[in-house]
């Protein structure tokens, strides 16, 4: 048996959910994974894998076993493919940062990435933790096999022509028709990005959004942030540049942007912004009046990759493209009529559209709404209120991420939810892998 550890309280890393298990268990090998929810399911315990606990979500919370998949952390398989893209099998448990490096060591890379890499192959598909691109999909968009541990304890092997359906959920499923074991991904070669940042006006940004030569479609990976009772913006964009291309970031203003500015003083104004609120927007338009641009050349991994050291609640919605900037107008009115005082950023992303059956950009292209607001304030009453706005447009919560939505909404929201809830309920018609918070999302 896997090794054990006390069933001390288990805290997400935004302090959002919480939970006692009855046991936690390290799995060695996949053997050892079949054999614990084998047991776990004839003594009627509920089994749901942790990652890294980087979900906003209750998704991994249960009292009966948590399971820690880090020890399933190994390069199997680097299978290159006609196409010129290259197939790696890993372990379910390796986390993002260990996998960019292995996958660097190759001269391979993902195609796209987010902006954290502490979470779990496994924990990132499962929850359709996304990047930012026009052309691009979320991570589970590059995963083309998956191999589970379903509630009999059994291994299957699922891809789009093995075991489909169940592939539809094993790679974007929460964790609800097994536990990942192994994941393979299709990678390309190891690629540059040219970064480009800089401080915009609100407004230009959003009339230069559109167009085959606006910042959207004109740039591989186009994002931006803005800062609540301002009407200032930071702008990013990142594009894929020749290898002999050399433009390092000076490492003493990388580590005065990336250390001192977005996490030292970043933490040391959400506490004044806590202490007085009414600071809160001159504070903001400071800190928008302070950033200056920069532009350098690095590995893909380095650019996507941002240190993320001040913890916060969020909640993010995927909405139709075309109605970004009528969202975000809605949200400016309800922050200035309601007197909420918010010191955090608030980050816009893309994705292109998907087929996926529980992905936020199926059939559509997204824009993405991500509202943070500091540990130390209040939350609900503004998220509550942004969720509020994006239901008028049909937004989609981010399934690693805080929202209300139950199953009967979701099942208004994504056209192939039905067929979802149909291949969970046939996967594991015990509740093996169920808990009370996927129960409200799937209704069951």
């Amino acid at each position: 048996m896997g090794q054990l550890s006390d069933t001390a309280p288990w805290r997400n890393w935004a302090r959002t959910a919480s939970a006692t298990p009855q046991r936690v268990v390290h799995p060695a090998d996949q053997d050892e994974l079949a054999e614990t929810v084998r047991n776990g399911a004839s003594e009627g315990l509920q089994v749901r894998a942790v990652g890294a606990g980087h979900s906003f979500t209750p998704v991994a919370a249960s009292d009966g076993i948590h399971l820690h998949l880090d020890r399933l952390n190994a390069f199997e398989r680097v299978a290159p493919q006609e196409d010129g893209t290259t197939h790696v099998t890993v372990g379910a448990g390796i986390r993002l940062g260990a996998l960019n490096a292995e996958l660097a060591a190759r001269e391979l890379g993902m195609r796209n990435l987010g902006d954290i890499d502490k979470q779990s192959i496994a924990g990132a598909i499962s929850t359709g933790t996304h990047g930012t691109g026009a052309g691009l999909g979320g991570l589970a968009t590059q995963v083309v096999g998956a191999r589970i541990v379903t509630a009999k304890g059994e291994v299957l092997e699922t891809s789009p022509e093995l075991n489909p359906e169940m592939f539809e959920l094993a790679r974007l499923g929460l964790g609800s028709v097994g536990v990942l074991s192994a994941v393979t991904l299709e990678v390309v070669p190891a690629f540059k990005l040219e970064a480009v940042e800089e401080p915009w006006a609100l407004d230009r940004v959003l009339e230069r959004l559109d167009g085959p030569d606006g910042l959207v479609d004109g740039n591989d990976h186009f994002e931006f942030y803005w800062f609540p009772h301002t009407r200032r913006a930071l702008t990013k964009r990142n594009n894929r540049v020749p290898d002999e291309v050399e433009k390092p970031l000076n490492p003493v203003r990388g580590w005065l942007d990336d250390e001192l500015l977005s996490n030292g003083l970043f933490s040391v104004t959400n506490a004044l912004a806590t202490i007085a609120p009414k600071t809160t927007a001159g504070i903001n338009g400071l800190a928008a009046r302070a950033l200056s641009s920069r532009r350098f050349v690095a590995p893909a991994p380095e650019v996507f990759v941002s240190p993320r050291r001040v913890r916060f609640r969020e909640m993010e919605y995927a909405v139709p493209r075309a109605q970004l900037v009528p969202v975000l107008t809605e949200i400016d009115r309800w922050l200035e009529a309601s007197g909420q005082r918010v010191p955090f950023p608030v980050e816009i992303r893309f994705a292109a559209a998907d087929d996926l059956w529980l992905s936020t950009a199926h059939g559509r292209e997204t824009a993405y709404i991500a509202v943070h607001q500091y540990i130390r304030l209040p939350f609900e009453a503004y998220f509550r209120a942004v969720e509020k706005i994006v239901a008028a447009v049909g937004g989609r919560p981010h399934w690693g991420k805080m929202h209300w939505l139950e199953a009967e909404r979701l099942g208004e929201l994504y056209p192939r939810f039905a067929d979802a809830q149909r291949v969970r309920t046939q996967a594991d018609p015990d509740g093996v892998f169920s808990s009370p918070y996927l129960g409200r999302l799937f209704g069951s």
